[in-house]
């Protein structure tokens, strides 16, 4: 895609979920819009064989901390990077626990990591929503909401006297999501970079999720069992703190399920050492909260703490309650079941009946988490964990309306707000399906697309 001196070209994340990196060569600058791991069976566009070296790369823009859109920026630095990485506030005080906990997963020793981390530290900067930063040669750019996660954005790329502009949407939420503000309209471009990851399908109405949470875990708990629910250290862990808190202090909720109420109620343990640091940063960042989370908060009732809710950080602990008998909700990454500590409890809980695994959120194709949700409802179904083959015997359910993505309704509003078409969309960030649909439904609308 070329207009006036800009072009765009996906290393990452044009045609999968995960992976997104997008080259950008704009009037001499270079440009990349997110530096993500592939996961599943996405792949990404090695360095060594992209258009322009690593080291030529004047600025990273970044959408959000999530690893598919963070998590090679080691490799990033490591092939010779030395330029600015520019991202929110939020996003920022992310990267370095989201980083290190990668990093511990490769092949650098601890001394290399650090030095990475400390160079990454110097590198990075913090910016505010809203507010318009000038780089080199006339380029502007400004970052607002998106409603995905803490600190998410959508990038604005602004350039010549017309003027030129581009939007990459980043990961967009759906409104309603707890603890963040909803998704800022985006002003008129001449180029939309949109994600498409639920691009053909809607979402379960979010209004009402606390309500199917409390229902499933009254029917999955009812045998004594335990709860299983993969969980990304960074967004969907504390969304789900925060309805399960709901479900504890809410009249509504606690008169609604009494099941969950008083010396019945279950323990929550949230086994992720990298949950438990963002959770931390999370609570420390209140000031990007949405109002319903700070008018909690103003009234003594923190959103992300409640009673029968305990921190799993020792690696002993952790063995000790993959061991111990239910009842019990147990919250732990990663959330595709790629590696972490839920692995541990799948591969001990998954083929007892009394046991129930939720999923919250999306599972990319190749993952144990999607083979778990496809193959859970047979009866000869079963999951490969560490190499091992796990029959699956406990009860599998998704809960839609936990996706921290927008659905395709949520992006058509999205796209509609910005007042003015868009001279040309390009759909990135989907499989193929979600791609053709959300492209047809845009162009039936008016809308020139490419998907």
């Amino acid at each position: 895609m070329n207009l006036d001196g800009f072009s765009a070209a996906h290393l990452g994340g044009h045609r999968t979920v995960t992976g997104s990196c997008h080259l950008v060569r704009l009037r001499g600058l270079h440009l990349l819009v997110d530096c993500g791991l592939a996961q599943g069976g996405d792949s990404v566009l090695p360095m060594d064989q992209w258009p322009v070296p690593p080291s030529r790369i004047d600025y990273v823009l970044l959408t959000h901390a999530h690893l598919d859109h963070v998590g090679r920026l080691p490799d990033l630095l490591d092939a010779g990077f030395r330029g600015e990485i520019l991202a929110t506030h939020a996003t920022k005080a992310l990267l370095a626990p989201m980083l290190e906990d990668a990093l511990g997963f490769t092949h650098r020793s601890r001394e290399r990591s650090r030095k990475l981390l400390d160079l990454l530290d110097e590198l990075s900067w913090g910016f505010e929503y809203g507010e318009t930063f000038h780089l080199k040669k006339g380029v502007k750019f400004r970052l607002g909401r998106a409603g995905h996660i803490l600190g998410s954005a959508f990038v604005r790329l602004q350039w010549g006297d017309a003027p030129c502009s581009a939007v990459f949407s980043g990961d967009l939420g759906a409104c309603g999501t707890p603890l963040l503000p909803d998704p800022d309209p985006p002003e008129p471009c001449r180029l939309l970079f949109l994600e498409s990851t639920y691009g053909d399908r809607l979402h379960e109405d979010r209004k009402a999720r606390a309500d199917r949470l409390g229902r499933a875990l009254v029917h999955a708990l009812a045998d004594g069992g335990k709860v299983f629910v993969p969980a990304f250290a960074l967004g969907r862990t504390q969304e789900l703190l925060y309805e399960l808190d709901r479900l504890f202090s809410e009249p509504r909720l606690k008169e609604a399920f009494p099941e969950l109420q008083g010396a019945g109620r279950p323990p929550v343990f949230i086994d992720s050492p990298l949950g438990l640091r963002i959770t931390d940063i999370y609570a420390s960042l209140g000031q990007f909260w949405d109002r319903e989370a700070r008018d909690l908060l103003r009234r003594g009732d923190h959103p992300l703490h409640f009673e029968g809710l305990y921190g799993v950080r020792d690696h002993r602990d952790h063995l000790h309650l993959v061991d111990s008998p239910g009842p019990a909700v147990v919250v732990a990454g990663s959330g595709m079941c790629t590696g972490g500590r839920v692995v541990d409890h799948l591969a001990k809980g998954l083929d007892d009946p009394r046991n129930d695994v939720l999923f919250v959120g999306y599972q990319a194709a190749g993952t144990p988490g999607r083979d778990i949700l496809r193959y859970g409802e047979r009866p000869d179904g079963y999951a490969v964990l560490d190499g091992r083959r796990v029959p699956i015997r406990a009860r599998v359910r998704a809960l839609g309306g936990y996706s921290a993505h927008a659905d395709r309704s949520d992006l058509l509003r999205w796209v509609e707000s910005m007042g003015e078409k868009p001279g040309k969309i390009r759909l990135i960030h989907g499989e193929d399906a979600a791609r053709r649909a959300l492209g047809r439904e845009l162009e039936r609308r008016g809308y020139s697309c490419e998907a």
